[in-house]
């Protein structure tokens, strides 16, 4: 995966985190758009993502990764401080399965 030049900031908790506004600020340099059209991009581009999602699709980026959603049916859960059994209502889960090339990138730190 070729290094994009995203610069990082810290937040409160001194970790490092990218934003919205980082991948905005990236667009703006590398590509020349304004940054209220590079921003424009950024949100067109999460907004399909979210969408796609909201349908009920999987969304797969090459050479990033896959956020797979998964049904889970329901279940029986325990209440650890009582020990009273609980039903669990079924629901639709979002998973996220990194690439081969990602992780390959991270493991070289």
């Amino acid at each position: 995966m070729a290094d994009l030049g995203i610069a990082r900031v810290n937040n409160e908790a001194d970790a490092q985190t990218l934003t919205r506004a980082d991948l905005a600020d990236t667009v703006h340099r590398r590509l020349g758009l304004s940054r209220a059209e590079s921003a424009g991009v950024v949100e067109r581009v999460l907004y399909h993502m979210c969408h796609a999602l909201s349908e009920g699709h999987n969304v797969k980026i090459s050479s990033f990764g896959t956020f797979i959603l998964r049904d889970k049916g329901q279940r029986v859960g325990r209440n650890p401080k009582t020990g009273v059994e609980v039903p669990i209502a079924p629901r639709r889960v979002m998973t996220f399965r990194a690439s081969q090339i990602m992780r390959d990138q991270i493991a070289k730190g």
